[in-house]
């Protein structure tokens, strides 16, 4: 959201979209990002502005980059200044490199201490590597501003450990939220076949993935036999079947009092929009909204307005926005 009262999104091919407050396109920006890849679930990710952003114009740009046999996930920061991109700088890469075009996270939020946290996934392939704290694969990570790597993250100091990492055991994070009233930082991520999960996120938890999961393999073989494992946080809530969640927000609008600190989550093979009750960390009401659409559903976030915004998926996707009756 702009402070002009646009919105700025990405497109998976590499655009940068402005959109007005009427919601008409005003302008698509090709992105020219250092060794920019676009392919299957890779391309240009997420964009974020920084909490400054009025008064700064910066932003952060999540994308995949590299070649096909040899990508990664990269994160770039940038300053917005009369509609165009410049000073556009790569501050992280995520290692190792691999082969293929799934899995690659790329959601992200700014915590109080102005640290970025970015979610990286498994690289689908190589999903025992998210139990390996060498590397990024299944990882999320947490960035000062300039790329570099936080004194007092969890796992700083220790041999052979990537000092970037903030979590490990996850499989692909696509929604990602910090909540101011509470000081809680949630994820969601897609499970294999079930075992999609919400997750509260604290510095240095193991959240499984692969060693305890209720989903099983495509094929519809075992993954693993533990449900779940010492040491190993289990989730707050879980999808069986799967409902392939994408976005995320925690409303704290005023123009739905009624939901006022409920989650929201976006489905893609749900198709629906998810509205999840709490009571304190445990989830006790789910309903499934907009299900008449019978539309994948890709984000959701609350406006500086209140309102709930939403994002189809797909070539001709469409940004919605829920008003009270």
């Amino acid at each position: 959201f702009l402070p002009s009262g646009g919105f700025l999104l990405t497109e998976r091919s590499g655009q940068l979209v402005t959109l007005g407050s009427d919601g008409q396109v005003l302008q698509k920006l090709d992105v020219n990002l250092p060794e920019f890849y676009a392919a299957a679930q890779g391309g240009l990710l997420e964009v974020l502005l920084a909490d400054n952003f009025a008064q700064s114009g910066r932003l952060f740009l999540s994308y995949v980059c590299g070649t096909a046999n040899a990508n990664s996930v990269c994160l770039a920061s940038a300053s917005w200044q009369d509609n165009q991109l410049t000073d556009v700088k790569k501050i992280f890469r995520a290692t190792p490199d691999r082969r293929g075009a799934a899995h690659y996270g790329g959601r992200m939020v700014q915590l109080p201490d102005q640290s970025l946290v970015l979610t990286l996934g498994d690289g689908f392939d190589y999903r025992e590597q998210a139990q390996n704290k060498a590397n990024h694969l299944g990882k999320i990570v947490r960035l000062k501003q300039d790329g570099s790597v936080p004194e007092d993250n969890p796992f700083v100091g220790q041999a052979a450990v990537a000092a970037e990492i903030f979590t490990l055991g996850h499989r692909n994070v696509q929604g990602i939220i910090y909540d101011a009233a509470t000081g809680k930082l949630w994820s969601h991520e897609h499970g294999p076949k079930g075992g999609d999960e919400l997750n509260l996120l604290q510095a240095g938890v193991n959240y499984g993935w692969p060693v305890a999961t209720t989903g099983i393999d495509y094929t519809g073989a075992r993954i693993s036999p533990f449900t779940r494992f010492t040491g190993m946080a289990e989730p707050v809530y879980q999808w069986s079947p799967s409902i392939a969640p994408a976005g995320m927000t925690l409303y704290r609008g005023e123009a739905f009092p009624q939901y006022q600190g409920n989650i929201f989550i976006t489905a893609l093979a749900g198709k629906a929009l998810h509205r999840l009750v709490l009571d304190g960390d445990k989830v006790v009401q789910e309903e499934r909204l907009l299900t008449s659409l019978d539309s994948r559903l890709r984000d959701v976030r609350t406006g500086p307005d209140g309102l709930i915004y939403i994002l189809t998926d797909g070539p001709a996707g469409k940004l919605l926005r829920l008003t009270p009756q």
